[in-house]
Parts: C-alpha cells; structure tokens; sequence
C-alpha cells in the first residue's frame, strides 16, 4: 500500500467509526409544566380546589421528583392585581397527600364569606426548579348552601318520581347511579321534584340531590351532597282503560272493536261478555283491538265489557258496558 493512502484510510475510519462531531448540546433547563387547569368552587362549608398534577418539564422529560406544591388562597386589597404583592400576603393551604393524576384541596370557607377568595398554585420540582403561578381562580364565597333533606323517591307508572326538601336554593342537581355504577348527573331542576322517566322497573336506582346557588358571571355555589336515597320500581300500575269500545251485528257473528292502548308494555286485551242481565265472563283474550264474537245466537241481547293488561299482569279498569240485540 502506497504510504500516501494512509493518512486519507486513516482520517475515513475516524468519520466512520465517531461520525460527525458538532457542537455540544446545552443543558436541560428541567423545568417543570406550568400548571394551567386550576379549578375551584364552594361545595358546602368549603373551597373545593383541584388541578392536574404535572408529569413532564417543559422540554417534554420526566419532572424530577419529588413535587412540592404552593397552593394560596387570599383576597385582593388592592384596585390593581399585582400577582407577586398578592402571592405575599396570601395564605399558604398545606397540600393533602396527593397519590393520583389530580390534587384536590378542601378549604374552609366561613372566614371567606362575602368575599372574593382568589386562589393560584405554583410547583417546585426535586431539582429546585419552580414554575409560575398558575392560572388564577376567583371565587365568590357566600353562607353554605342547604344541603337537602328527606329526599324520597316513589315508583310510578311515569317513572321514579323524587322529592325533597331544601331552604334557599335557586336550583337543584340530581345525580343518579343503576345498581352498583358510578353516579352520573341526571337533571338540573329549579324545583323541589323531579320524575326519572328513564327509570325501568325491576332495577334498583339511587339517588342524591344537591343545591345550586347561581351567582353570576358562570359562577355557582353548591351545598353538600344529601343523603343517598334508593328505590326497586315495581310495576303495580295498570294501563289505561280502552276508548272507543262497540259492538256492529255481522252476518253469523258480532263484531267488538276498540281504540288500540298505548301503553309500551301492553301485553293484550280482555273481553267479557254478559247475557241479558246475566253476569259479565271472560270470553276471550284478544290481542289486536278487534274480536269477532260467533258464538252469539240471533234473538239474544249480548253485553260487552274490556280491559287492558300490561307484561307484568297488571289489569286495568272495565269499560262502561256496551249492548246489542243480535237480530
């Protein structure tokens, strides 16, 4: 090999073997996410905070740990908001044990009320790295909201239907859970009843109700939660008498007719007959709002009287009777 090929074999390697060498990288700032998503509202006698525990830096890495929080609360006393002369003055919350995606604080309210209660959080990261203060939260504070009592729920043939009692309140929430599922919200109502007309019968349904306090600019105030009321509707309720029954002599039969029911869980109809002035029997169980009655002998006067039947056996009310003389 010519000894003027090596220096050039040489410095070849050297690109394959470290590739490019540019400039170093700087450090990272490991500066945590600020926190964005702040939340607060009175629930009761008391402030409830929450926001989501940041998880990466700002260069998208993993925070270094552990967190500590900076979560205060304090008025304004000033016309112009200084958010460093506030963060002075204002109250530091201990932070609770925070063990999940969301910190949540409960704060007392009675020394807050008839003011409004500003609240911001900050974090500091395991490296001493701390963000701003996050968005900040005002919240109106007012006396408790009453927590509604007796609440009582009664299966009827409309649905669940649910009342209580509360003093003061503008609104009320209710919230519903099925069998062994999380409560959801079902209705907001501005009074003291509401039907679930969902509700089906056969399954079990709890309930709680709490008071809603509007107070302007989309700000509201919410009382505790009452105490859980639970119900198994059973259906005890008959459907409806039939309309429009009538009786037309055919050639060798009498015909019965009616207005059809609405009730969703009719099952069928059932048809009594009388003759002359004899007792009223069953003669048939229809299930489409017509019957031809050809067991009726020409001479004879025939009364007629019909009921409805839901799916759960439940039989309603007789018509007024309706007579023919069957020539």
């Amino acid at each position: 090999m010519s000894p003027r090929l090596l220096p050039a074999l040489a410095a070849a390697a050297l690109l394959t073997s470290c590739g490019y060498i540019g400039d170093p990288l700087p450090p990272l700032a490991n500066y945590p996410s600020p926190i964005t998503d702040l939340a607060a509202i009175q629930r009761g006698a008391h402030i409830i905070a929450h926001f989501t525990v940041p998880q990466l830096t700002t260069e998208l890495k993993p925070i270094p740990r552990p967190l500590t929080f900076d979560l205060r609360v304090g008025t304004n006393a000033t016309d112009k908001f200084d958010i460093n002369d506030w963060s002075d003055r204002a109250r530091h919350v201990v932070t609770p044990e925070v063990n999940g995606p969301v910190a949540t604080y409960e704060i007392p309210s009675a020394e807050w009320t008839g003011k409004d209660l500003l609240i911001a959080v900050r974090v500091t990261a395991g490296n001493g790295k701390q963000t701003p203060w996050s968005n900040i939260v005002v919240v109106p504070v007012i006396a408790p909201p009453a927590t509604p009592r007796n609440v009582t729920p009664t299966a009827t043939a409309a649905g669940v239907r649910l009342t209580w009692t509360a003093e003061g309140a503008h609104r009320f929430r209710i919230l519903r859970k099925t069998g062994t599922a999380d409560y959801t919200p079902a209705a907001t109502v501005e009074t003291a009843e509401w039907i679930d007309t969902a509700a089906e019968f056969g399954k079990r349904y709890s309930y709680l109700v709490q008071s809603i306090v509007p107070l302007g600019n989309d700000k509201l105030a919410e009382s505790g939660l009452s105490a859980e009321a639970s119900v198994t509707p059973v259906d005890k309720f008959p459907p409806a008498t039939p309309a429009g029954l009538h009786a037309d002599a055919a050639p060798g039969s009498i015909e019965v007719g009616w207005i059809r029911n609405q009730e969703p869980d009719l099952a069928g109809y059932r048809l009594y007959r009388a003759v002359g002035g004899g007792p009223f029997e069953k003669i048939a169980d229809p299930q489409t709002p017509a019957w031809s009655d050809r067991t009726a002998e020409h001479g004879k006067t025939y009364r007629y009287q019909l009921t409805a039947v839901d799916q759960a056996g439940n039989e309603g009310t007789p018509t007024a009777p309706v007579e023919l003389a069957f020539p």
